[in-house]
């Protein structure tokens, strides 16, 4: 399978938005990115965030909803997919979310990526009132939400009778535009849980860390895809990187100082892929190796200057064609 790129627009979780102070031009920031992404040529999708606060701490500045902000760039673009690195489960029924993202994959023409995870940010959680479960039952409830979003697509006239939800015959019309249904990406590394679910229900996997830590995560999976009767490789290895690209001869330090703010460079590379178009692709190249088919790259600053955008899709992309 070809390496695949997908590119997060700057949304305002991670304080991308900052600088700008007008929603609505900060909305057409995040729209302007992604149709830069579009027209590259080079990407396959754009991604956002399910957040509601900022980190690395909640602060009051805007934070767009992820499926709201779907939807709305499920019309402002005509081409590239669009998906949510990861839904969390806890915010939403999972019977309503598939309705949701039925609804999306139509607005979209076929093409949506769904993403959906557990959960983690407690401040969040309890600010808007879903309280906080222990893991335990976070997962739980993951695992039922997995199934129920799966036979939605799948089935008419489903009948669940779970510890966290009780659906009888939700009608889910239409089930979206992709066959057999929209693409299901699963956000998260666990070993016991989260991956034997890419292995029965999932179309993809999100799995973040170093070369020795996917390599693996990806035999578990193996593992468990051998144990479901599941082909391997028909389960895309995603993981996402945040990059900051140099031009040819750019000083790092120099380069990189607006976008890490009060940190120190050694911090901020700690943090970020920082190297130009050649570095970064042979930084790339060992997570290929292990396993890895589809990047999703966070880049800084993109909604004051799209050029590390498009620089990304003409330099960096094409080495993994």
């Amino acid at each position: 399978m070809t390496v695949q790129f997908g590119v997060f627009v700057p949304q305002g979780w991670r304080m991308d938005l900052v600088e700008i102070e007008d929603p609505v031009e900060q909305y057409e920031a995040m729209t302007h990115v992604a149709k830069v992404a579009e027209d590259s040529g080079g990407y396959d999708s754009i991604w956002l965030y399910d957040h509601f606060h900022t980190v690395p701490e909640p602060t009051m500045n805007s934070v767009f909803e992820c499926w709201m902000a779907t939807a709305g760039l499920s019309r402002d673009t005509s081409s590239i997919k669009i998906g949510q690195m990861v839904t969390c489960n806890g915010y939403r029924n999972p019977a309503l979310l598939t309705k949701m993202a039925s609804t999306a994959d139509v607005m979209s023409n076929g093409r949506l990526l769904f993403g959906l995870g557990a959960g983690w940010y407690e401040h969040e959680w309890r600010a808007y009132g879903y309280g906080f479960p222990e893991v335990p039952v976070r997962m739980r409830a993951f695992k039922e939400a997995c199934e129920i979003i799966h036979r939605m697509w799948a089935e008419d006239d489903v009948v669940f009778d779970g510890e966290f939800y009780k659906l009888d015959k939700p009608i889910n019309e239409p089930k979206g535009i992709q066959k057999p249904h929209p693409s299901f990406w699963i956000g998260g590394g666990g070993e016991k849980v989260t991956l034997k679910l890419v292995a029965r229900w999932g179309d993809a996997c999100n799995v973040g860390g170093d070369v020795e830590r996917l390599k693996h995560k990806f035999e578990v999976l193996k593992g468990h895809c051998e144990d479901a009767g599941r082909d391997y490789e028909e389960i895309i290895r995603s993981t996402s990187i945040n990059v900051y690209l140099l031009e040819d001869g750019e000083d790092p330090a120099e380069a990189t100082k607006e976008a890490r703010g009060s940190k120190s460079y050694e911090e901020y590379s700690q943090q970020y892929m920082v190297g130009t178009a050649g570095e970064i692709s042979e930084r790339l190249q060992p997570l290929v190796e292990a396993g890895v088919n589809y990047f999703i790259t966070y880049m800084p600053r993109v909604a004051y200057d799209s050029t590390p955008v498009q620089h990304f899709a003409k330099a960096v992309i094409p080495e993994f064609a």
